[in-house]
């Protein structure tokens, strides 16, 4: 390791190594080494200041704030003009029905801009792409505030939806690429918890209602909160893209080789182990071009990232996601208006939206655990003589298992013997609650699990997640007025819900020999192979 001048900010060292089988980790402190939870740092950092794992925290929490209030603000203003669909329906002479695609097609856009912003930050860097993004999201919510007729609305909708939604992978990728594995968990769960907050939109959107505002309001609004959210970020999101060695090339000097010719990239990618380069001072940290991966395959990421619905700890993510939202969230938010402003409850249709505030309530609780799975692998890290296993954060969502499918049920049957609006509240409660823990701990187990390239598995999990709750949310509302709301909410829903969340008990049990199963398949080694840094593992 290099000398270190004195004054300089302290290097992090470590020499963790993972092991043969993706998702086990090798965490014993050796001499030298920094640790946290008594266990060394992981992924191993560079002799490197401008390395993003070894930047401050004050930093690192910076872009982790940004990023988070990003994902706020684009789902709320997704969501948001759900409440305004009898306004626009009426104002534009179109049918309730062509009103709500101002909605549904505004989310595909937000779900599947994805799979061109992904590649994109990937070849471009983070940075870049996550200011244009910026900039597109506020020129569409300026031109949505200023539209005077459906198409106009319409296409700025699209504009804004699709800017914003590379805000649902770049969190996760820039958490990946400053914070070491005993930090994700929490920083996870942080942003988890602010992507979850943004499905309160529509009571926002309805409180500026009921105060006798127009519509047009809630766009100003968002755009005045975007603008400050960019220029925010151009000063705090460095761009965190950066080609780690591996740690066995950092030592290999030509001395070591005895003469012999180096293999080709050997030397190449070693550097003098006496030499540590300065800081980048805060002017070149504001640079948002140079960045431009040669390597870095455009289309073939796209198409690769299919490709990934064939890897078990991916495919539990996406049908987490797409099931939850898809049957939890919409379910709510479809039928809870419905059944309130219609006798015996009689609210009025501007309080129909209230029910936002039982989701918000729900995540709020669950924050406290955002560290949860973070101490509890570092406890079973310590038992288990330091060496790491992926599995190890996956107790914590044990006590919540079946919270969610018993508030659908308290929420079905509440519907269908039209109980208190309580039970209504207290079913999305803790529906929600659950939520929060299968989001952000799967999406956590899946990225320690298998040696990727994090970028093609975010599309795939964007793509996935949309598809399925798209469609099962496409005539969620004739089922349930078919069959009744006890059979499917209650019944089908909750039974859906279930069965995705006793897939806990499979990958707690089973998920090493599914690790080292998939480390021996062809698909791993194509995606070992299109590596082009290492950034994780």
């Amino acid at each position: 390791m290099g000398a270190q001048k004195t004054g300089e900010r302290h290097l992090v060292h470590s020499h963790a190594k993972e092991g043969d089988i993706p998702g086990t980790v090798n965490l014993q402190v050796e001499e030298g080494d920094d640790s946290a939870y008594g266990q060394a740092l992981f992924p191993v950092p560079a002799e490197d200041p401008n390395d993003p794992l070894q930047w401050s925290k004050t930093r690192k929490t910076l872009i982790l704030v940004v990023c988070s209030l990003y994902s706020f603000l684009s789902n709320s203003s997704l969501l948001g003009p759900s409440v305004y669909i009898g306004i626009y329906a009426e104002q534009f002479n179109v049918s309730p029905t062509t009103a709500s695609n101002l909605i549904s097609y505004a989310n595909l856009a937000f779900g599947f801009g994805s799979l061109l912003l992904v590649p994109l930050y990937h070849k471009a860097g983070r940075r870049p792409v996550m200011l244009g993004s910026l900039i597109l999201y506020c020129v569409g919510l300026i031109g949505c505030s200023q539209s005077t007729s459906y198409e106009a609305l319409m296409a700025f909708r699209v504009v804004h939806a699709f800017g914003s939604s590379v805000c649902e992978a770049l969190p996760v990728q820039l958490v990946n690429d400053i914070f070491f594995l005993h930090e994700r968990g929490k920083r996870l769960g942080i942003y988890t918890v602010c992507l979850c907050f943004g499905s309160t939109g529509p009571f926002f959107a309805g409180y500026m209602l009921n105060g006798g505002y127009s519509w047009n309001l809630f766009f100003y609004v968002e755009f005045a909160f975007g603008a400050a959210l960019f220029i925010l970020a151009f000063f705090v999101v460095e761009e965190t893209a950066y080609h780690r060695k591996k740690p066995a090339d950092t030592h290999i000097s030509p001395d070591s080789l005895d003469g012999e010719k180096p293999t080709d990239g050997v030397l190449e990618n070693a550097s003098p182990v006496d030499e540590i380069p300065p800081r980048k001072t805060f002017v070149q940290t504001l640079k948002f071009w140079g960045v431009w991966e040669k390597d870095s395959e455009f289309f073939m990421m796209i198409a690769r990232s299919f490709t990934y619905f064939f890897v078990p700890h991916v495919l539990w993510v996406i049908t987490t996601y797409g099931i939850y939202i898809g049957l939890g969230a919409l379910a709510f938010n479809y039928t809870f208006p419905l059944k309130i402003t219609a006798p015996p409850y009689n609210w009025s249709q501007l309080n129909s939206g209230l029910i936002a505030l039982a989701s918000f309530v729900g995540y709020l609780l669950a924050i406290p655990f955002t560290s949860s799975s973070d101490r509890l692998a570092a406890y079973l890290t310590r038992k288990n003589n330091g060496i790491r296993e992926a599995e190890m954060r996956l107790g914590v969502m044990l006590p919540v298992m079946l919270l969610a499918p018993a508030g659908l049920i308290v929420f079905g049957f509440a519907a269908e013997r039209n109980l208190h609006w309580f039970a209504y509240f207290a079913g999305v409660v803790m529906n929600q609650f659950c939520s929060y823990f299968f989001f952000t701990f799967t999406l956590a187990y899946a990225i320690d699990s298998y040696t990727s390239n994090i970028s093609e598995m975010l599309i795939a999990m964007n793509l996935g997640k949309q598809a399925i709750s798209f469609g099962m949310g496409l005539n969620l509302l004739e089922w349930v007025l078919e069959h009744g709301y006890a059979v499917m909410i209650a019944g089908v829903f909750g039974g859906i819900v279930l069965a995705n969340n006793l897939a806990l008990i499979v990958f707690m049990i089973w998920g090493k020999r599914i690790r080292a199963f998939m480390a021996k398949t062809w698909l791993a080694k194509v995606h070992r192979d299109s590596i082009k840094e290492v950034a994780t593992h």
